[in-house]
């Protein structure tokens, strides 16, 4: 177990460079381009098959227990410990970014981003899923920061070079609020491991902020907040996550919406909700507010986007829904109770699966239309995909309402949880507001439906008009790549006792101080 979790993260990395040396000898002759997707393939399967075995191998009855841990000095000096562990918490994100990674690759090794070297590509996309696994697998503040940053040039380079339309000023938006936030977070982080005299994870949430003033507390939460905010993105400091989307290749997308995003909201709740207790609830009714705000803001602006003559793109549209998603895990986070956390959780692997595989399916419409402006696609010449192509237009219609959030889909328990958090919040936090905050984010639950709803009237039905060239329906790598997104949802939603399961007594122990 210990040897897993240490080669899910150091994998990629090997398979990077490995990537981005000269093909051997024997392989003169045969196509190198090919040759390098597969080895993306390869090494992203081997990645999914340790994270499997490792789930499988996880001591079910004990997620609060961090376990394949592995605990080595690395800066004495600064007592910077190379550790690693996981817990209930950080296990559903692993397996999902390793998913996620593997379904990129093998959607690229049949349908590669127009761009320059493919070898620069898959070892981009390696470096990319070493950075995401090693922010979720690490226990030490100063690691977690470089694994936090370790994401933001692969990310950069993938949209600044195999991206569309205005890819290089987006891919400069998304390098530089990042950037900038992460300043911010590091200052944080370095205030918290000074003052408390360590900055081992573990130890910083079983001492539950008992070591740290209520004042710096504070400054800690705001400072790491904001950088968490940015990566989220929590409203107002979201406005580079729609021209990044825009702007990214199809797997950019599926990867900057399933696993980076969480990146953030991982960190408010592995760090910020044990280590600053006091802290984050001086700021929790604010959060709230600004995460409601954000629920309302994004659905607006998906209604915005949906409504004809508006030249709306399908892609910046899912990219805002995104934001009022992410604001139902702010939320959730906010209420500091055991059920709006794992809301939280809940809704995060929920919107890695169902936006994943709403980038996927908006790419395929792009792909064989050669737009993803709505209307375009609801013109004299509209895609009408139950007509045309009836298993995308199936699969596009499913993807949509899982993300409205419907009964026995995964989409639903995340909302739900966070919304029955905010009812009842945590002790010292003023009900009343919370109230107020769960009744706005009900309303952004309906909203969500009217946008969702309007896309797969105007996408998927009409009467397809005659067009010069056939459009295909799914093919075959497609539906290998679509497939585990699609079961995963309906097996989330149908049985969500096997996230909570393992999400729950972690967060129990998180919120009780690292006591079980």
């Amino acid at each position: 177990m210990q040897f897993l979790l240490a080669f899910i993260v150091v994998a990629p990395l090997l398979g990077a460079v490995a990537a981005l040396l000269p093909a051997p000898p024997g392989l003169k002759g045969r196509n190198p381009d090919q040759a390098v997707l597969r080895h993306g393939v390869t090494v992203t399967g081997a990645v999914l098959l340790a994270a499997l075995v490792l789930a499988a191998g996880f001591d079910h009855d004990h997620p609060s227990k961090m376990q394949a841990t592995t605990d080595i000095s690395w800066i004495p000096a600064l007592d910077v410990r190379i550790h690693l562990g996981t817990d209930g918490i950080s296990l559903p994100l692993l397996v999902l970014t390793a998913l996620l990674t593997f379904l990129c690759a093998l959607h690229s090794y049949f349908k590669l981003p127009a761009g320059p070297s493919p070898k620069a590509f898959v070892a981009l996309v390696l470096v990319l899923e070493s950075g995401t696994l090693a922010t979720f697998a690490v226990l030490d503040l100063l690691l977690f920061f470089l694994a936090f940053e370790m994401v933001l040039i692969p990310m950069y380079f993938l949209i600044a070079r195999w991206g569309g339309d205005r890819k290089q000023p987006a891919a400069w938006k998304f390098i530089l609020y990042t950037l900038l936030g992460s300043v911010v977070m590091l200052l944080g982080l370095l205030l918290i491991g000074l003052e408390s005299g360590t900055f081992d994870m573990v130890a910083l949430a079983t001492d539950n902020g008992r070591g740290l003033t209520a004042s710096v507390q504070v400054i800690a939460v705001l400072a790491v907040g904001i950088g968490l905010a940015v990566k989220t993105p929590m409203w107002p400091l979201h406005s580079w996550l729609p021209d990044a989307h825009t702007a990214a290749p199809t797997v950019g997308s599926v990867l900057l919406a399933g696993v980076l995003l969480k990146m953030g909201t991982y960190g408010f709740v592995r760090i910020l909700l044990p280590v600053t207790p006091d802290g984050m609830r001086t700021f929790a009714p604010y959060l709230a507010a600004f995460a409601v705000v954000g629920i309302i803001y994004g659905s607006l602006a998906c209604l915005a986007l949906a409504r004809p003559g508006a030249k709306g793109d399908l892609k910046r549209l899912i990219a805002y829904s995104s934001v009022g998603h992410m604001g139902f895990v702010l939320l959730g986070i906010a209420t500091m109770t055991p059920t709006g956390v794992n809301g939280a959780l809940f809704a995060n692997i929920a919107h890695g699966l169902i936006t994943g595989l709403l980038f996927f399916l908006v790419g395929a419409v792009k792909d064989r239309y050669g737009t993803a402006d709505l209307d375009t696609l609801s013109g004299a010449t509209g895609a009408a995909l139950y007509g045309r192509a009836p298993r995308l237009g199936g699969l596009l219609a499913f993807a949509a309402v899982a993300s409205l959030g419907l009964p026995g889909l995964a989409g639903f328990w995340g909302e739900m949880l966070t919304l029955f958090g905010a009812f009842d919040p945590a002790e010292g936090l003023s009900r009343p507001a919370f109230l107020t905050f769960m009744s706005i984010g009900a309303l952004g639950t309906l909203l969500t439906a009217a946008y969702m709803l309007i896309v797969v009237r105007r996408v998927c039905m009409g009467e397809p008009h005659e067009q010069p060239h056939q459009v295909a329906d799914v093919q075959r790598y497609e539906f290998a790549a679509w497939t585990p997104l699609a079961a995963l949802t309906v097996l989330a939603g149908l049985w969500p006792a096997v996230l909570l399961g393992l999400t729950d007594p972690a967060v129990q122990k998180l919120l009780a101080g690292g006591k079980s």
